[in-house]
């Protein structure tokens, strides 16, 4: 089945909203602060009560969507997450946003997991091709967001910000309820039994696993890299400044990886875009632990390894999927919550040493590397198996 553009940009919008509700409000904290009569802690604790949010929301939905069927599940998710938004625009109280903001998290995880399972419920024949589309799109989110929210804040205040993400609510709702409305297939499993099928498939586990390694590193660079460029003398522009290259390379090894996979398939592009990552990885950690006076030894590599990511990401989400046409959603939101959980992990490791940031910044990403070949290594059933325990009693009877 063909996607038209309009069908595209639908699903690019819907892979998109967690992001701009993640970082479009984070250059509005001081304002925040001041208007909640609060510390820096409790403003940015809003922050980690959305992560776990998300952690928490992207299985649920995945399953009621599996249940249910696409289009209504969304569309209540999307509900939820408007009605959080327009409360956040009058809170004003710390419990208020606290909670909200984690109720605004569980409604935006049901687009960042179903929006996934309908590429691979309708467009399975080129899933890869639409993924390998919309990922680097998702990319522009963390760059953009927090300019348009530095926007709203200094001219109609913090408010505005979520009154926005209001608005993206409602265009979003009324755009999924004039989609076809798919009816969910008769199960002939429990819920129980897809996930225990997902978790014994080492194919869908090592490519989730590889997913979220990946992720990490990028998590791990995100929390780090500001400490470092303030260490380093670096004023707040251009530490905002430095997250473009990375966003560019980004959207180019997503391209790369799109043209490469049609012509190489995915299979070898994939084992290049481990090597790469891994050359980058060593190149990051051996300049973390010099001295610098400048970013760019750091920063260099890193956009390689965001241009690895950007090739990846589809493909191994793809794979990972693609094995579970069963239950789609329950393994989108499965994938999704191991990635922000590991991606999570990954952060407050390099959070917890910040005063160390460059040299823990560096020790994570390898750490992310060997991640990332763990998980090849498991979804490669000829590579696997040099891997697993031998049978004794096979052992003894060849004898």
């Amino acid at each position: 089945m063909k996607i038209s553009k309009l069908q595209l940009v639908y699903l690019a919008a819907l892979s998109m909203l967690g992001f701009i509700a993640t970082d479009m409000y984070l250059p509005a904290f001081k304002a925040m602060e001041i208007d909640f009569v609060t510390g820096p802690e409790q403003i940015a604790l809003s922050l980690t009560v959305f992560l776990v949010g998300m952690a928490f929301g992207q299985l649920m939905w995945g399953l009621a969507s599996d249940k249910f069927g696409h289009r209504n599940t969304l569309a209540a998710g999307l509900m939820v997450f408007t009605f959080a938004s327009i409360g956040l625009a009058f809170s004003d109280q710390v419990w208020q946003l606290l909670t909200l903001r984690f109720v605004q998290a569980i409604g935006v995880c049901a687009p960042a997991v179903i929006w996934q399972a309908m590429v691979i419920k309708r467009h399975a024949s080129n899933s890869q091709q639409i993924f390998a589309t919309i990922m680097p799109l998702v990319a522009l989110s963390p760059a953009l967001a927090p300019q348009l929210g530095v926007l709203l804040e200094s001219s109609f205040g913090w408010s505005s910000i979520f009154v926005a993400l209001t608005l993206m609510g409602v265009l979003l709702v009324v755009a999924t309820m004039a989609q076809q409305n798919d009816k969910p297939e008769v199960k002939q499993t429990s819920i129980s039994t897809d996930i225990k099928a997902l978790l014994s498939s080492k194919t869908y586990l090592g490519n989730v696993f590889m997913f979220a390694t990946a992720s990490a590193a990028f998590f791990a660079y995100l929390t780090g890299m500001p400490e470092i460029m303030s260490q380093l003398g670096y004023q707040a522009k251009d530490i905002g400044l430095s997250f473009i290259p990375q966003t560019i390379a980004f959207m180019v090894g997503g391209y790369l990886g799109k043209v490469g996979v049609r012509k190489y398939g995915d299979e070898k592009v994939l084992r290049q875009l481990i090597g790469l990552f891994s050359v980058a990885s060593l190149l990051v950690f051996i300049a973390s632990q010099w001295t610098l006076t400048s970013i760019w030894p750091i920063l260099a590599p890193f956009c390689l390894i965001a241009v690895a990511n950007g090739a990846l990401y589809p493909i191994v989400v793809n794979r990972a999927l693609a094995n579970a046409k069963q239950s789609p959603a329950t393994a989108a939101g499965l994938q999704n919550s191991l990635q922000i959980c590991v991606s999570s992990i990954a952060s407050a490791l390099v959070a917890a040493i910040a005063s160390q940031a460059q040299m823990v910044t560096g020790i994570a990403i390898i750490i992310c590397m060997g991640g990332l070949w763990m998980g090849y290594i498991v979804s490669n059933r000829n590579l696997s198996r040099y891997f697993t325990t031998p049978d004794n009693s096979r052992v003894v009877s060849e004898e």
